[in-house]
């Protein structure tokens, strides 16, 4: 398309929708006008993907999660559709900037962190490889919360992200599916057919608002549909009886349920509400797959051979007792081939192994809020015990820690491994940690479903939106396969010790530095230098990430500055971002403790020009597209054996950071790509951490005979400006669940390491182009194509 082209088009779209003229339109409009144009535009192409798709029967995957982190979509529409450049030039000759059209978008914050952002990658990633992808969740009207940090503590605003996001969402109130909650279901038996029937039920309506997501240099486009609650009907004669408030209240109790993302679930309405939640996009999903297959093949028989379906950790498990409730109740299928299509349809990604995370619901509960739901659950523990005691007779403490339902509890993750053909990690050492751990007995029951995917990035994102100098300098040296294939990053390799591509890409990070430093001076008034390292950890505040163990050692820098003011000292910049949960205490004071120390440090002349603290202030996925290409540090400290996998660690490697990190998830294939040598690697390993446990761990024994951590405790018990943190500290001291101080001296030992090799620039970039060079294998291209191959089936659309 030429400039020309796309200017009337865009000004066609001015006129039809605001009748305005390009040169006198405001930023919103021209905003919201490109987004049409985009959203008509992967729309049509959906359409004809889909249309021959269906032509050759291709297998459909769908990809259930509670939540994408999808950030903002024109840049990358834009960009992904070829549009980027006419767009910018046709705007240029209207003397508009188009990166200031792109700050009129918000963030659409339907995530919380990696689990959401990875949903919003594959994406991407099933649409440049032509697979045939569905994602499904919830469309709430508020996103995770806006962060505010007021005088070091976290307060929580409503996200209202929709008045500015809605124009991505088209609705379809016509494919509407009705979801029904509480009452009782029974059953009985007439002339050997089974009936159900439901009496004193509410029901909630689902309306499906679709938004698309195009491929790179590739026909294909995903849809990501989310669901909207709505009450089924208004009362009119509780509101002509003049009873409002009973009137209003039944719409709002039914619409409550997409109104936010993860509310508290600290009492009882809260747990309530997050299995409606749950049940309500779970349902809805199941219902629209098998309309859609329905229609396109009349039965249900062939459904595994035609669609796979992938619960994104344990949120979505309802989805197989409902899709069991369609079949049995409403398709007459008898138990066993109900099930068989379950088994073979359904495959689930674990993405913890932390217990809190595994759900596990009040039985209680699930009875009232599902009650034929309950029903099929009870009757799959049954069975799945009696397959257990055929598998391990005798053995009844393993029967009752692998069942269904136990401790008058639903197990989540249960039903996910008795019934998934499937089971995955999302990296090779959390892969088999489930295998070693939470899922043994799932493992020898049944080995052969287990596999590991490694999580993935949409690098183009990260790196040719978000850092064009790199972008340059890459197909300069390399040319420009590596747009579409990750993979040939792998040619920059021959080039890490040449002078001239080193000087070029210090230069480059050195402009990336600056123009971030630019940023936050405008948007928050805090200055920072650019020559200092930017030391960066961003993720969830959660204790298992230990953003104290971060903090600890900046108070033991800051002591040391003190006591030795004329040491030799790299200026460092550490910069932190992350949302803390709402009901998390231990985590809002860790927020609390790392903002007051660095308003300590930013106030202390003596220090301050050679350390600095910063807090992003609601971090989110723009925010992360500004900071990636800046970084030089990536913080990956977590508790060897605890994460998962982690994205963060991906995006820094892609923009040329140094993994300064634990070997735990996906840190270990960072190192095994890059080199061991091109990282720096601290703490203990994870059969060591297991070894500790095992013995008992006492953190005073760390502590103890420890100079510098005894005294940084004893610095941050004490506190300043009257206040103090004994909260972390005495944890820290008398539990310590992450065994901070088991690795806060070997820490400090890769903290001063880092210094030392910041200050041989030969050597650091080398390093640092190392990383850039071996991070095409973590792709979400490559993660699509393993998924699809290993564990769907699935042939991509070519």
């Amino acid at each position: 398309m030429t400039t020309k082209e796309f200017a009337k088009i865009l000004q066609d779209k001015l006129t039809s929708e605001y009748g305005v003229e390009l040169n006198v339109a405001s930023k919103q409009q021209i905003y919201r006008s490109l987004a049409l144009i985009c959203r008509q535009m992967m729309s049509e192409n959906h359409k004809k993907f889909q249309s021959k798709a269906i032509g050759t029967g291709t297998k459909q995957v769908y990809y259930l999660c509670m939540e994408f982190l999808m950030g903002r979509s024109l840049k990358m529409s834009l960009f992904n559709l070829g549009l980027d450049e006419v767009a910018k030039k046709a705007l240029a000759d209207a003397d508009i900037a188009l990166d200031s059209i792109f700050e009129e978008e918000p963030d659409a914050g339907l995530g919380n962190g990696g689990l959401g952002r990875l949903a919003a990658c594959y994406l991407d990633g099933m649409a440049t490889t032509g697979v045939c992808g569905t994602g499904y969740s919830i469309l709430y009207e508020y996103g995770i919360f806006k962060q505010k940090i007021v005088d070091g503590w976290q307060q929580e605003t409503a996200d209202n992200w929709l008045p500015g996001g809605q124009v991505w969402i088209k609705s379809h109130p016509d494919q509407a599916q009705e979801i029904r909650f509480d009452g009782q279901a029974i059953e009985t038996w007439e002339g050997g057919f089974h009936h159900v029937k439901y009496e004193n039920y509410n029901s909630v309506i689902a309306v499906p608002n679709d938004m698309y997501v195009a491929g790179y240099g590739s026909n294909g486009v995903s849809k990501l549909r989310l669901w909207q609650a709505k009450a089924p009907s208004f009362d009119m004669s509780s509101f002509n009886a003049g009873n409002y408030n009973t009137a209003i209240s039944q719409s709002a109790s039914a619409e409550l349920i997409s109104k936010i993302l993860y509310p508290n679930d600290n009492h009882t309405e809260g747990k309530i509400l997050r299995l409606r939640q749950q049940y309500f996009f779970s349902a809805a999903s199941i219902a629209d797959i098998l309309q859609n297959h329905l229609n396109q093949y009349g039965t249900l028989d062939n459904l595994a051979d035609k669609v796979a379906i992938q619960l994104n950790d344990t949120h979505p498990t309802v989805a197989i007792p409902e899709m069991m409730r369609i079949l049995l109740d409403e398709c007459s299928y008898e138990w066993d081939a109900a099930f068989d299509i379950c088994r073979k349809v359904f495959a689930y990604t674990n993405h913890t192994v932390m217990s809190e995370a595994l759900e596990k619901w009040n039985a209680d509960i699930f009875r009232n809020t599902l009650p034929r739901i309950w029903q099929i659950v009870c009757e799959m523990d049954r069975r799945c015990r009696a397959d257990l005691a055929k598998a391990f007779p005798g053995d009844q403490g393993k029967i009752d820690y692998m069942a269904i339902i136990g401790d008058n509890q639903v197990r989540t993750a249960n039903i996910c491994a008795y019934t998934c053909h499937a089971i995955n990690g999302v990296s090779k050492l959390h892969s088999e940690i489930i295998k070693d751990s939470v899922f043994h007995d799932y493992f020898l029951y049944k080995p052969q479903a287990f596999k590991n995917v490694t999580n993935g990035i949409a690098y183009r994102r990260w790196l040719l939106c978000s850092n064009p100098g790199l972008t340059h300098l890459l197909e300069e040296t390399i040319g420009d396969g590596f747009k579409t294939d990750a993979s040939e990053l792998k040619k920059l390799e021959k080039f890490v010790d040449d002078k001239t591509v080193q000087a070029a890409a210090a230069k480059v990070k050195r402009e990336n530095k600056a123009n971030f430093a630019n940023y936050l001076q405008k948007a928050t008034g805090q200055v920072i230098d650019p020559d200092s390292i930017f030391d960066c950890q961003v993720k969830r505040m959660h204790e298992y990430k230990r953003q104290h163990l971060n903090a600890l050692n900046i108070a033991a820098e800051y002591l040391y500055l003190k006591n030795n003011p004329n040491a030799e000292f790299t200026p460092k910049t550490y910069i932190f971002g992350a949302k803390a949960a709402p009901g998390y205490y231990m985590a809002k004071q860790m927020i609390r403790m790392i903002c007051k120390l660095g308003k300590l440090i930013d106030e202390d002349p003596a220090v301050r020009g050679k350390l600095r603290i910063v807090y992003l202030e609601d971090y989110c996925v723009s925010l992360s597209e500004r900071l990636m290409p800046a970084s030089e540090v990536s913080e990956q400290i977590s508790l060897a054996g605890t994460e998962a996998s982690g994205t963060g660690n991906m995006k820094f490697m892609l923009n040329g950071a140094i993994t300064l990190g634990t070997l735990d998830g996906a840190n270990v294939e960072i190192a095994d790509a890059a080199g061991h040598e091109n990282e720096i690697i601290f703490g203990m390993l994870t059969p060591e951490v297991n070894a500790l446990k095992g013995m008992g761990y006492h953190p005073n024994a760390f502590i103890n005979g420890d100079n510098t951590a005894m005294a940084v405790l004893d610095f941050l018990e004490k506190g300043w400006n009257g206040e103090n943190f004994n909260e972390v500290t005495s944890n820290l001291r008398n539990s310590d669940p992450y065994m901070v101080m088991a690795d806060f001296k070997d820490y400090r030992r890769a903290q001063h390491d880092l210094q030392e090799l910041y200050r041989d620039k030969q050597k650091w970039n080398h390093m640092s182009l190392k990383n850039i060079s071996n991070a095409g294998i973590f792709s979400a291209d490559r993660s699509i194509m393993d998924y699809a191959r290993d564990i769907w089936g699935a042939t991509p659309v070519k």
